[in-house]
């Protein structure tokens, strides 16, 4: 290394080292495997290129640059979006087009088809799906998008992996080496005990936290699925192991990593292995690590709880965990208001959001990958006499089009039958009844769905934090229903929004008067307001309004003197908002329009954006 480069390492780890040596050994209490962790940070700065290099510094400069306005993300899987790699590659001006400047790479490393649960089964951490492409590939994408201004996260699997991985191969073969990096019982007896006081995550279809190993004698510990099986970080190498794994794909070009599952990769008997404070512990040490050896990485922590649970996974000023998380619950309480019309829950969620230090960031979006658990705040629902067993009966009946007004498209995943419960899976536009307009080919239907998925973005544009869209979303795309036909994915009701990008309805994003074009359009222009009011910006103070209607939720947001206002009707009738912000003139920011806000008629299923004059 150049004496300038020598110095730059030493500074970054003079900086954290102190904290990060008491950190480890306070988990691990093992000198010699620290040191060999330092070697590695070391030998992965030098290895890391000189182009992402001159990417850490310039970050460096500006820290918060993720927090501005401009930025919009989406979610998109490589082989349903472009094929391979280099055909993402070739997509990038569509992405350009869509405003769009991050993109989320879901799952892309190495697995076993018939076993990888979309991809977070991973056999290889350092191979892309031979049928994607290759790291160079990965390394060329990376490359062209950072030339385009576009930045690129990819989800990185912490909490286990899959059985094919050559850990998990060796460990079945009785290798005690390696069977100590998973939690390996030759009876039932530890098993059980941790049955008594760990929650299932999928109890119909993967009921249990443990799976027999015939072959070997002993039961393997396994969260998610009996082919992922759990790490075990109680054993220092494999924290040093999998952060020279996150080294590795840092340096390949990815400037955010989302940490899988990051609640569940520390367990102990007795409790409930979620949130323990050894995870804080890991994932600070995470921080530190990234920003020794490369600074411009950001962490995004995927934490699928309620916002008490969430907001630790920031950590502190002083010693910070992730940059951004995601804003789970808001995203469900949403659609419980689509169905419901009634704002009032939704209000009190973003009540607590917005009053939280305006430094932490969250990723707000209205659909992915995922299906929609309906993780709402009952204590609150009982108030207005709504009680969770009927309530997410409700929930689901609406939007499979079977309660109600709902023209919805949904389909149900995970049921089960004993308790009742069960999730959701839909694209955007189908949820609010667009499939259902369209085969119907009445145009008022299709104005309606079309009004009704334009005002959701524009509200989660409103929201505090950076907006995701999933890909498809853009243009209105509906339910993919040939999942059904596919031996491999029938059983699984999130490929119903898994689906292939559909170019040809992209092209007709290009042609007036067609769903698509409308839809692109607007958001188009929404996307591009966002990115012109500094007031959208992660550092505005936001709060929501009384509207004097239940079915109109109103945001306001305040930034160096200037004001914006959000006002969105969730019914099908037009409404009228009173009393906002005691009156006043406003412009319409997307008509160009003046207007008095002391009392103000929303459309059905619309919304305005306003700004004080």
């Amino acid at each position: 290394m150049a004496n300038k480069e020598i110095g730059e390492f030493e500074l970054r780890l003079k900086k954290h080292h102190d904290e990060l040596r008491w950190l480890y050994m306070e988990l691990y209490n093992n000198g010699s495997m620290f040191f060999e962790l330092m070697e590695t940070l070391r030998q992965f700065y030098e290895a890391r290129s000189d182009s992402l290099k001159a990417v850490d510094r310039e970050k460096e400069k500006d820290p918060n640059w993720y927090r501005r306005n401009d930025l919009l993300g989406m979610m998109l899987y490589i082989d349903n979006f472009g094929g391979t790699i280099n055909g993402v590659k070739e997509k990038l001006p569509y992405l350009q087009k869509s405003n769009v400047n991050y993109i989320h790479l879901m799952p892309f490393l190495d697995t076993v088809p018939e076993r990888s649960d979309g991809g977070y089964a991973v056999k290889d951490f350092r191979k892309v799906q031979p049928a994607l492409g290759t790291m160079e590939d990965l390394e060329g994408l990376t490359a062209a998008c950072h030339e385009k201004g576009i930045q690129v996260c990819m989800d990185f699997v912490m909490n286990h992996t899959s059985e094919d991985h050559e850990w998990a191969q060796r460990a079945r073969n009785g290798e005690g080496e390696y069977m100590s990096r998973y939690f390996f019982f030759n009876n039932r007896d530890i098993p059980d005990r941790y049955e008594q006081t760990v929650p299932q995550v999928f109890p119909t279809t993967a009921p249990g936290n443990f799976t027999w190993l015939p072959e070997c004698g002993h039961y393997v510990m396994t969260t998610f699925y009996p082919y992922q099986w759990d790490l075990n970080y109680r054993n220092p190498r494999v924290f040093n192991e999998m952060m020279a794994n996150f080294l590795y794909l840092a340096n390949r070009g990815i400037d955010i990593i989302r940490i899988d599952a990051v609640p569940y990769i520390w367990k102990e008997l007795g409790t409930s292995c979620r949130n323990l404070k050894q995870v804080h512990t890991i994932v600070r040490m995470m921080r530190m690590i990234g920003e020794i050896v490369c600074p411009s990485v950001l962490l995004l922590g995927e934490v699928v709880m309620e916002p008490s649970k969430v907001v630790p996974y920031f950590g502190t000023v002083e010693k910070p965990e992730c940059h951004m998380l995601y804003n789970v619950t808001t995203m469900a309480t949403t659609w419980h208001t689509v169905a419901t019309r009634d704002t009032t829950l939704l209000r009190e969620q973003l009540d607590k959001v917005f009053a939280l230090p305006t430094q932490y960031v969250f990723l707000n979006y209205l659909r992915c990958h995922d299906d929609i658990g309906w993780g709402l705040d009952y204590d609150s629902l009982r108030r207005f006499g709504m009680e969770e067993r009927p309530h997410k009966a409700y929930l689901n009946d609406f939007f499979r089009g079977l309660r109600g007004l709902s023209n919805s498209r949904g389909e149900l995943y995970n049921e089960d039958l004993v308790t009742g419960d069960a999730r959701l899976c839909g694209t955007t536009a189908s949820l609010c009844g667009l499939q259902a307009a369209l085969e119907s080919g009445k145009p008022e239907a299709i104005d309606r769905a079309i009004d009704a998925v334009v005002m959701l973005h524009a509200y989660m544009f409103m929201q505090s934090g950076i907006p995701v869209l999933y890909s498809g979303d853009e243009i209105g795309r509906c339910n993919d229903n040939s999942y059904h036909a596919d031996r491999n994915k029938a059983a699984d009701s999130r490929y119903l929004h898994r689906g292939k990008m559909d170019w040809a309805a992209a092209a007709r994003a290009e042609k007036p008067g067609t769903s698509e074009y409308r839809i692109f359009t607007a958001l188009a222009r929404l996307e591009t307001l966002r990115g012109e009011e500094a007031a959208f910006s992660c550092d505005a103070i936001a709060a929501t309004l009384d509207t004097g209607d239940k079915a109109i939720l109103g945001i306001a947001r305040y930034l160096n003197g200037e004001q914006l206002v959000g006002l969105f009707n969730f019914s099908d009738e037009p409404k009228t908002a009173a009393a906002i912000h005691s009156g006043g003139v406003y412009r319409n920011l997307v008509t160009g329009d003046t207007l008095n806000i002391s009392e103000i008629t929303v459309p059905a299923q619309g919304f305005f954006w306003l700004k004080r004059m």
